[in-house]
């Protein structure tokens, strides 16, 4: 037979093979996405296609003939599975309000919280997620259990070792947590009452963890002068407990080292992962940090609990010996702030929860200084005080843009905002606070992929969905296929800006046209919806 007629039995065969296919692509879909450039969230460029949604997932990706109920079209914007945050702090907000708005306006439609652990007890989790459910929450939802909840509950928040009953309450907690569906511990090791653990008892609670192919969390015990320490206690305690370790947000926080500790703390990463590590890590993209004002204050004052500690911080005699251990830098089990950062002046007030001091928000601990006649130690442990029982607030300046850079590079960094959800008329919400809560999604695209080329935008878009659920162990999300769960995030590139900044911190991000969260529109052209389709996720103990 000649080579024509066999191209033309060829194409008549693919004719007869393809066009039954368009043909039976009649049916009625809930939701369909016309003519985007779809990225798949595996790192692969994008395609144009339709994507049709039906019943809460996936249900057809290409030529989709068949109509939506309600019909999109995307022509010139990117459809990408709905972006992860794997720091969020969620875990009482929802609670109050589960609009999760500032979330959905990034395009976010999973949270993984817990760093600072549950709002409930390990033996209340199972209720406190079916509450969740009653409520409905527009965002899904997971969460870690802190290895300090276990502790508190055991043996209070004290400092010392607990006995050897005690290590066992702490056990039974954590595994009661894991049982109910947590994804594995988290510590906080800058903070106390979770500084007094120590690396054998964090062994210990992991051992439990790895039974149900958990993970460990961490705040590591130092981000800054001994970041290696940090990294290798995380390590070891991966590795002896045989459970997959998390760091959450990755940072080189020293200022006399900026340019070279991050690289080293790549490779020592890097190095735990070629020996078989499961070992990862999460950043945000900015250089500030933000946390408690307290963390000014050295932990060892807080060795008899939170209550004994504030008593301690209005002694003269314990400031005079504190002003002397701030200047002096880090301390065994306390890391210093403020002299990883490089000063005062980079310690900006953000919420003071005072009438006194809250005209002074958003200007640096050594600025107030200046202008009340104080030393700024004092003040800021002044400021502490004033605003208790609330948790006073600041940015501390701790980063550099080239380690954020490269940091951001690394394959196994994912993205996470250490933020919580917007609350509807909330009292606080013209007050200051980081920008992250409001821009972090956004900016890794505007900013590191389109504005610098630091990430291209395939990658960036992975870092945020496929890794992250790959890492979670979450299979039905992270990724555009058919069948899977319908999280799906529309953005216009060349507008997408993250917004938010320091000096408007609050700030909603531009680009975000759409989100869907399982099958349901959760954000459109008009902002948030009332749908409320997210679930709970839960970990699958084995």
């Amino acid at each position: 037979m000649r080579m024509g007629s066999l191209a033309s039995l060829a194409g008549a065969l693919f004719l007869l093979c393809a066009t039954p296919s368009a043909a039976q692509d009649n049916a009625a879909y809930d939701i369909v996405i016309r003519n985007g450039r779809v990225l798949d969230g595996a790192g692969n460029p994008w395609v144009l296609a339709d994507v049709a949604i039906d019943d809460g997932r996936i249900a057809r990706i290409g030529q989709v003939t068949g109509r939506g109920a309600r019909e999109i079209d995307a022509s010139g914007r990117y459809v990408s599975p709905g972006f992860i945050d794997m720091q969020d702090q969620s875990g009482d907000v929802l609670l109050q309000d589960g609009s999760a708005e500032n979330k959905l306006r990034m395009g976010v439609t999973t949270l993984i919280a817990g760093e600072a652990g549950t709002p409930v007890e390990a033996g209340e989790l199972g209720a406190y997620f079916e509450q969740l459910e009653r409520q409905g929450i527009a965002v899904n939802f997971g969460t870690y259990y802190a290895a300090a909840q276990a502790r508190v509950r055991a043996m209070g928040d004290r400092a010392g070792p607990p006995s050897r009953r005690q290590m066992q309450t702490m056990r039974a907690e954590v595994e009661a947590a894991m049982r109910a569906g947590a994804f594995g511990i988290s510590t906080a090791l800058i903070y106390p009452p979770q500084s007094f653990q120590t690396t054998e008892d964090l062994i210990a609670l992991s051992r439990v963890v790895a039974q149900c192919d958990g993970m460990y969390a961490t705040h590591m015990r130092d981000e800054g002068e001994a970041l290696l320490e940090g990294i290798a206690e995380a390590v070891r305690i991966g590795e002896e407990a045989g459970v997959r370790v998390e760091i959450y947000h990755l940072k080189a926080a020293y200022a006399p080292r900026f340019g070279e500790l991050m690289p080293e703390a790549v490779r020592a990463i890097e190095a735990a992962r070629a020996r078989g590590v499961d070992v990862a890590a999460n950043m945000y993209p900015y250089v500030a940090g933000g946390t408690g004002l307290s963390i000014t204050v050295p932990n060892w004052v807080f060795a008899d609990g939170e209550e004994r500690g504030y008593q301690r911080l209005r002694d003269p005699r314990v400031r005079e010996r504190l002003r002397r251990e701030v200047a002096a830098g880090s301390l065994p089990g306390w890391s210093n702030l403020v002299h990883a950062a490089g000063g005062w002046d980079r310690v900006v007030l953000a919420n003071a929860h005072s009438a006194r001091f809250s005209p002074y928000e958003g200007q640096s601990i050594a600025a107030i200084a200046r202008q009340i006649g104080g030393e700024p130690a004092e003040v800021a442990w002044d400021i502490t005080l004033e605003g208790l029982p609330n948790r006073v607030t600041a940015l501390f300046f701790l980063m550099d843009e080239r380690d954020v850079e490269y940091g951001l590079r690394q394959p196994w960094v994912s993205i996470g905002t250490d933020a919580g959800a917007s609350v509807r008329d909330d009292p606080d919400a013209n007050q200051m606070t980081h920008p992250r809560a409001y821009g972090t999604f956004p900016r890794v695209i505007a900013e590191y992929a389109r504005r610098r080329g630091v990430l291209s935008l395939e990658d960036a878009v992975r870092k945020m969905t496929s890794w992250p659920a790959s890492r979670m162990g979450l299979n039905d999300r992270g990724v555009l296929r058919e069948g899977l769960r319908a999280d799906v995030t529309i953005f216009d590139y060349e507008n997408l800006d993250d917004v938010a900044s320091y000096q408007n911190s609050r700030g909603a991000p531009a680009g975000i046209n759409m989100v869907i969260v399982n099958g349901q529109i959760a954000l459109d052209e008009n902002g948030p919806t009332a749908a409320r389709a997210g679930h709970v996720l839960r970990h699958r103990c084995p």
